[in-house]
């Protein structure tokens, strides 16, 4: 009999594990979620949704989302898998699509690159999932599903639901829907601060998972488990589409940028992406795994056009949100006795997000948003250095790509208002000569790119948010 994760051994060996087993999955009429794991015999896990349904669930509804609960079942057991990275995986409720079994495949290899680097591991997890087909359809590539916007919204677009971070991209993401017209309501995975703040400031609707981990993770991490970073977009997506049909709407618009596709460092023959399962490879194996299951809605990032940069000069103008917003990591981590109440200050992402924001502020108002001024803190030079990829590869964090910071740069340091801090007087003497003028020119990296999966109907309502 499989002991519970809480009752796991005072130390743990992940190497003596042989398996990583999919045991069961319940939906109920209230709407919870039960999702049942196992490595080998020994360890038992159960993760849960409170999912939001307005009235119970009938069977009928419950039979129509098996194929969704199935996908949340498998994207999810990622946050049991790297626990050990066992070589094999058993899906005992049946094996997945071809398209399913390519996205699973993609997250927990490349979707775990940054956990198996930062563990020292020899390489990537190659677990083989199996397909109920033998003849899978070709994978997606890159230039699939109609760059320019092939969904269309003349093909049953109408009401969309827009997942919250409580950051300024997906302020701008529901900016760009709420001017579309199309019918809006928020979403988002548990209630953080600067999620019901931006939830508040946006006033619409919203729409609130709550997820449960199993509790005796933090005890197996204690143990000896692998641990690090996992592709969580991914889970928070199939929990968005997973409520989305259960609540009668037609797509879920996330706020992922283009940024989001490029990696941090390259490692084992692949890009080490910390947000690989944001990016547009792992959309579109999302799009064609979704496209598998009857009545599954429709998933498109709005904001894949954009650099963050571009991002943030809308969000600048959006000051509505500017008190709401807090994009710094520290708020999110999973022990409450680590979490920061607001922006830390001192890591990358804090750094990013003053960095792309200020050639669109003034110093008093950032100061104002962050409670710090951080291109005048000497010692945040390094830091902001880093951005850039100079004197080491780009953070794992949630980070545009170096170009971007050296357009932002490159703007400030024409910008009379930042133009004498002292940070951004060493990065420009320090820094920027050390890339060509063509490098992070600001207006290829304002630009729009063609690469990406938005509605043409949409576009318009996209370049008139996030022009100059």
């Amino acid at each position: 009999m499989a002991a519970d994760a809480k009752q796991s051994p005072a130390l743990l060996d992940p190497t003596s594990f042989h398996s990583f087993r999919f045991v069961s999955r319940e939906l109920d009429a209230r709407g919870h979620v039960t999702l049942r794991y196992a490595l080998d015999e020994q360890i038992s896990f159960v993760e849960e949704f409170d999912l939001p349904v307005g009235v119970a669930l009938r069977e009928a509804d419950i039979e129509r989302s098996q194929g969704l609960l199935s996908l949340l079942h498998w994207v999810a057991g990622v946050s049991y898998f790297k626990t050990a990275l066992p070589p094999h995986v058993s899906c005992e409720t049946g094996a997945p699509p071809p398209a399913v079994a390519r996205l699973l495949e993609a997250l927990y290899s490349e979707g775990l690159g940054e956990l198996a680097y930062t563990n020292g591991l020899s390489g990537l997890p190659r677990p083989k999932f199996p397909s109920a087909s033998s003849s899978p359809a070709p994978a997606p590539s890159g230039d699939a599903a109609g760059e320019t916007g092939g969904l269309g919204l003349g093909l049953g677009l109408e009401r969309v639901l827009v997942p919250v971070g409580g950051g300024k991209d997906s302020a701008v993401a529901l900016e760009i829907v709420r001017r579309s017209g199309l019918e809006l309501a928020l979403f988002s995975v548990g209630d953080a601060p600067p999620i019901a703040r931006t939830v508040a400031a946006a006033e619409l609707p919203r729409l609130l998972a709550r997820r449960t981990l199993d509790p005796g993770l933090a005890a197996l991490n204690r143990a000896g488990a692998l641990n690090g970073h996992i592709p969580i977009t991914a889970i928070v997506s199939c929990v968005a589409l997973l409520t989305a049909a259960l609540n009668g709407f037609d797509a879920v618009v996330m706020a992922n940028e283009r940024s989001a596709s490029a990696g941090n460092v390259s490692w084992d023959g692949v890009d080490v992406n910390h947000q690989f399962s944001k990016g547009r490879r792992a959309e579109l194996l999302l799009n064609a795994a979704v496209a598998e299951i009857a009545g599954g809605p429709r998933l498109f990032s709005v904001l894949r056009p954009a650099s963050e940069l571009a991002i943030a000069r809308a969000f600048a103008r959006m000051e509505r949100y500017h008190a709401a917003f807090t994009s710094c990591n520290a708020i999110f981590r999973i022990d409450p006795a680590l979490r920061a109440a607001s922006w830390c200050c001192e890591c990358p992402k804090c750094r990013f997000v003053f960095l792309v924001l200020a050639p669109f502020s003034s110093p008093a108002h950032l100061r104002e948003v962050f409670g710090r001024d951080l291109l005048a803190e000497e010692g945040q030079f390094d830091g902001f250095a880093l951005l850039t990829a100079t004197g080491g590869h780009k953070p794992f964090e949630c980070v545009g790509e170096e170009q971007e910071s050296l357009a932002a740069i490159r703007l400030l340091a024409e910008d009379p208002r930042w133009c004498e801090h002292s940070v951004l007087r060493r990065l420009e003497t320090e820094v920027l000569p050390l890339y060509s003028s063509q490098v992070g020119d600001p207006r290829e990296v304002l630009a729009l790119s063609e690469q990406h999966d938005v509605p043409t109907a949409l576009m318009a309502d996209v370049r008139a948010v996030l022009g100059a």
